[in-house]
């Protein structure tokens, strides 16, 4: 075979661009290798000024000369997204200078010239046989890089690559929604679940009041090297100050947000010898017997609650962290553990339907099971996802962030509405652990204090139902990426990607009540309608706009079809694909799929079921007379 030759002949050279290593394989740091990439110290030192900075790609090394070599530029590039474009913008060219391919299109920024169309006799005279299939393939190939290339040159570089499969599936969810919405049923209704799958489960780009192009004349219009963020335009200080200095800052209700102090003489106390299942009761055998299931999928945390005077998130979480010997592990005294954790619940409000103790206490036993499931987590981070699970929803009013930001709750303010009640959660959990007693981690290192902290913290964030496009996308990024490098065993090697997977099991186990068995899955969609309906309650006695979904229905009817239908497309557009992926990346999740697939037909044949019968009752209603007389009646 002939060996191509001209402007980029050196293309049959193997290198290897940044790091290029199969998923958990990590390559070592400068700090390990004792030498900082890019960068030759001199023995004397250099009497320049002023000096190119270490990123300006001047102290190349010899092998990122060789690479500039081979791209065939004068500017030097050093950063490694810009490199893998370049070379693949290098291979377009060669690919098409030996295969003489027809070069469908000039490319932004390509540094090759259209080629003209090459038939089959010129290929003959330059030496080449090219039949029409290599042909088609070469085309069907170029095609392939090009789109590669028109994905990798519109990513916004300051964003992950996962931002690149959140964005794609937000279109995809759009296309679908548009679809759901078209079913002629109800298609009011339908419009109302996508409105309420779009508030809650998408991170929606913050909508701010521009000036107009013509406003600004030119200030967006800047140059790359001077132009760093459009972002930054907005309101200044003294209008902000202007707006809001004669407002203050309400609280839900009657309800007093961080009670950290006010429940402090409500709090039982832990007895001196603790039963075994962490709380006394006078169901102490009965109790046992429920929680001997606690490896299991779908346990009844609702009769768990009954028999344990209403502290089941003391009982369901000693009782775990006892069965794996966190607390021989970790020095835990168990009366401090009963004490920190009757703290904590005692902090869960008993008035809210849903965001509970009980869900609390549900998250935990979930994503213990889903660990047992994954045993590549050590001690460390384990404790972290059990504390973070039953810290995650602590001290939650039963109102959304969008309710705190809109009504200018205090927490809004305090934490610049970003995730506010995430936040408020992990805040006051830690808090916690200062009162007497209650210091679960007094005995760790202070590295792994540290530790533990920042994967908390990081996990109860990740539980803002509004970043569960972007989990859900990093995931799947992850499990696509594994199949695509053929790496068969998941490793994780590093803080990025094992944090990664355990806020996505964290999120599973958040998003877990859909996939247990339906006669617990219709007792908490009971409590998170009502939930829903208590908001909308709160937004009409404030005469603010109501939420998606939080309207309460006139009868129980529409309740039922309503209740029925957001149901159906929670689960096909929001929960499946979570557990679907998650079962991609840890081989088995059959279990909950399962449940998921008996659960979405049973609320989608109730959906049905109200449908025809509302149709019915409207077809047989008697017409009336002008004077409101039945029609029937005057025959």
């Amino acid at each position: 075979m002939a060996v191509a030759t001209g402007p980029h002949s050196q293309f049959h050279r193997r290198h290897t661009i940044g790091s290029r290593n199969n998923l958990g394989l990590q390559s070592k740091s400068p700090m390990e290798t004792g030498e900082q990439r890019g960068v030759k110290r001199s023995a004397t030192p250099v009497k320049q000024f002023p000096r190119s900075s270490f990123i300006s790609g001047h102290n190349l090394d010899e092998y990122e000369h060789d690479l500039q070599g081979f791209l065939g530029h004068e500017d030097v590039i050093v950063t490694p997204f810009a490199q893998i474009l370049q070379t693949l913008r290098t291979v377009r060219s060669n690919f098409i200078y030996i295969t003489k391919v027809a070069n469908p299109k000039m490319r932004r920024g390509s540094s090759c010239a259209p080629q003209p169309t090459t038939s089959n006799n010129n290929l003959k005279h330059s030496g080449l046989i090219i039949d029409d299939e290599n042909q088609k393939m070469a085309r069907d190939t170029l095609d392939e890089l090009d789109w590669c290339l028109d994905q990798l040159e519109t990513m916004h570089t300051h964003r992950s690559v996962g931002d690149m499969a959140s964005n794609k599936f937000r279109k995809m969810l759009g296309k679908e929604l548009t679809a759901f919405e078209a079913d002629d049923s109800n298609p009011v209704g339908n419009s109302r679940v996508s409105d309420f799958i779009f508030q809650n489960y998408l991170n929606k780009e913050q909508e701010l009041d521009l000036p107009s192009p013509k406003e600004q004349d030119g200030v967006n219009k800047l140059p790359v090297s001077t132009a760093m963020s459009s972002d930054s335009v907005g309101p200044s200080s003294s209008e902000i100050s202007s707006n809001h200095s004669n407002r203050h800052i309400q609280t839900i209700s009657h309800r007093v947000l961080s009670k950290t102090d006010s429940l402090s003489n409500t709090i039982p106390e832990c007895p001196e010898d603790i039963p075994v299942s962490g709380v006394e009761t006078t169901h102490q055998q009965e109790l046992m017997q429920y929680l001997g299931e606690v490896d299991n999928w779908g346990i009844d945390v609702f009769k768990i609650s009954e028999l344990s005077n209403n502290r089941p998130l003391t009982c369901i979480t000693y009782t775990i962290m006892k069965k794996r010997n966190l607390l021989n592990t970790f020095q835990i005294n168990p009366q401090t553990l009963v004490t920190y954790l009757m703290h904590l619940e005692a902090h869960y409000h008993q008035d809210v339907p849903y965001h509970n103790n009980m869900h609390a206490a549900d998250v935990v036993q979930s994503a213990h099971v889903l660990l047992n499931a994954q045993p590549i987590f050590n001690d460390l981070e384990v404790l972290a996802t059990l504390f973070a699970c039953a810290a995650h929803d602590v001290d939650h009013p039963g109102v959304s962030n969008q309710f705190l930001v809109t009504t200018e709750n205090r927490l809004a303010w305090l934490y610049n509405d970003e995730s506010v009640l995430e936040n408020h959660h992990i805040s006051l959990a830690f808090q916690l652990l200062k009162d007497e007693g209650c210091n679960i981690f007094d005995n760790l290192a202070p590295k792994q204090w540290k530790s533990v902290r920042k994967m908390a913290i990081d996990m109860v964030l990740s539980t803002d139902m509004s970043k569960h496009m972007g989990l859900l996308a990093e995931l799947k990024t992850m499990v696509e990426t594994k199949k695509v490098a053929a790496a068969y065993e998941l490793k994780l090697d590093n803080y990025a990607e094992r944090i990664q997977v355990l806020q996505n099991l964290v999120h599973c186990a958040d998003l877990g009540n859909p996939a247990k068995p339906l006669q617990f899955y219709k007792q908490w969609t009971d409590r998170i309608t009502e939930e829903f309906f208590n908001q909308g309650d709160e937004e009409k006695r404030r005469d603010i706009s109501l939420s998606p979904m939080c309207e309460r229905p006139e009868n129980k009817a529409l309740r039922d079809e309503s209740v029925a239908k957001t149901q159906v497309g929670f689960i096909t557009y929001i929960v499946h694909p979570l557990w679907e992926t998650w079962g991609d990346l840890v081989s088995d999740a059959s279990t909950q799929l399962l449940h998921l697939e008996d659960n979405r037909d049973y609320y989608d044949k109730m959906y049905q079921d109200c449908v025809k019968k509302r149709l019915t009752e409207t077809s047989t209603v008697p017409a009336l007379t002008p004077s409101g007389e039945d029609v029937a009646d005057n025959e």
